[in-house]
């Protein structure tokens, strides 16, 4: 199991801790069947679904934003152009199981372009996440050893070179899964876990 290491700002939606295996199934066997027959709502115009669909994903992205290093203003207008974005390519949606790779892959698209337009632009310090540090491998047992240097893994996170800070973000702060976030980058599943370890094992060279 990952020690979540807490940086200070609140938690994302579904990334919260569970107690109990029968539980995590119950709400992934929940979540998945709610994530479905949004999609499918979303995908026949339903109004009302987008307003839900914004009110279940608003604070998520919004943090991931944030994480990326933009500044709290601009992380409200990028959210706001995601999701416009999102309902302008609806019908790019499979199905409810797509829907968060779907989604983030459009607010990354996002933040690419806003950081193309503002070449130079100063990142924003990442005020606090979630980080859940896996143990199963050298980087991440140092690094979860090393709680008293979480200022500098803060740090550490925020000046990753920007694909190896996406790939922590999604999988390590925004909970996504492998699946996910790889959908979410754009890159296939092996990719995706080579970047992974890639910044662990940078994070580890500048935190300890």
């Amino acid at each position: 199991m990952a020690k979540k290491a807490k940086l200070t700002e609140q938690n994302t939606g579904f990334a919260h801790p569970i107690s109990g295996q029968g539980d995590a199934d119950k709400k992934g066997k929940y979540l998945a069947e709610l994530r479905d027959s949004l999609a499918a709502r979303l995908r026949a115009g339903d109004h009302a679904a987008a307003g839900e669909f914004v009110d279940m994903y608003n604070e998520q992205i919004f943090l991931f934003m944030r994480r990326l290093g933009h500044d709290r203003q601009v992380s409200e207008d990028l959210t706001q152009e995601s999701f416009l974005q999102a309902w302008q390519h609806i019908s790019q949606l499979r199905n409810g199981k797509a829907l968060n790779g779907w989604l983030y892959r459009i607010a990354g698209n996002v933040s690419k372009l806003y950081w193309r337009k503002h070449k130079g632009r100063e990142m924003a310090s990442i005020e606090g996440a979630d980080i859940d540090v896996p143990e199963n491998s050298e980087a991440g047992c140092d690094i979860a050893g090393h709680y008293e240097q979480l200022g500098r893994l803060k740090n550490a996170v925020a000046y990753l070179p920007e694909k190896l800070r996406q790939a922590v973000v999604l999988h390590y702060m925004q909970h996504l899964t492998i699946a996910e976030a790889a959908e979410a980058a754009g890159v296939r599943e092996g990719t995706f876990k080579s970047r992974l370890n890639r910044a662990l094992e940078t994070l580890r060279k500048q935190v300890l």
